[in-house]
Formats: C-alpha cells, sequence, structure tokens
C-alpha cells in the first residue's frame, strides 16, 4: 500500500505537558501511555494499546469491567464520564482509597 505510514499501537506526538514514563496523556482525542518521560512539546512516543496500571482518583471504587475515561486536568484515570475522555476499561477491581488501577486501554480515540 502506497498510503500505509504507521500500525499506530505506538505514536510519537509532542507531548502535551510535561510527562513521566508511564504516565498517561492526551494530546487532543489522542490517549496513551508515555514510554519516556518527557517534557512539554518534546516528542514523547505514547503506547496507545495494552493493559497498565495507572494513577486514578484515590476516592473512587472500581469494578472490573467498569468504563474508564482520562480526567485531564488531574491527569488520572477516573469513573467519571462527565467532561473526561472515555480511554478504557477496568481489568481489575480497584479499592477505595487506591491510587492506582488496572486499565485496558484500547486505542480507540473518542
Amino acid at each position: 500500500m502506497k498510503n500505509f505510514v504507521q500500525l499506530g499501537e505506538s505514536i510519537t506526538l509532542p507531548a502535551p505537558y510535561d510527562v513521566t514514563a508511564g504516565a498517561g496523556a492526551l494530546v487532543g482525542s489522542i490517549f496513551g501511555v508515555a514510554q519516556g518521560a518527557a517534557a512539554a512539546t518534546e516528542d514523547v512516543v505514547l503506547v496507545r494499546r495494552g493493559v497498565f496500571e495507572l494513577a486514578k482518583t484515590s476516592a473512587q471504587a472500581w469494578n472490573q469491567g467498569a468504563k474508564i475515561y482520562w480526567d485531564d486536568t488531574n491527569k488520572v484515570a477516573t469513573t467519571t464520564a462527565t467532561s473526561n475522555t472515555l480511554i478504557g476499561a477496568a481489568v481489575a477491581a480497584a479499592a477505595n482509597p487506591s491510587t492506582t488501577g488496572t486499565v485496558l486501554v484500547d486505542g480507540a480515540v473518542r
């Protein structure tokens, strides 16, 4: 195919803000997990598919299979849909309180 560019499982984009390796990042409607650290506007590889342990809203309990959204203001995963971007689903239950949750990031842009 002459028009094929790349698979898209991982994609290099300018970091929307300072990110650390393993942290979530939202560039417009594209969500991924940073493969390495990057300062704002530096190129960062975002992994768009897989199961990741992500920072979450501590005061939430998650059920396995719950829809998970990215709260770009607080830079955490959450079950709150309002004003947030759907990124995948909880792979495992997470307690309230807890600082991380296991998320299947499915690569869909929403």
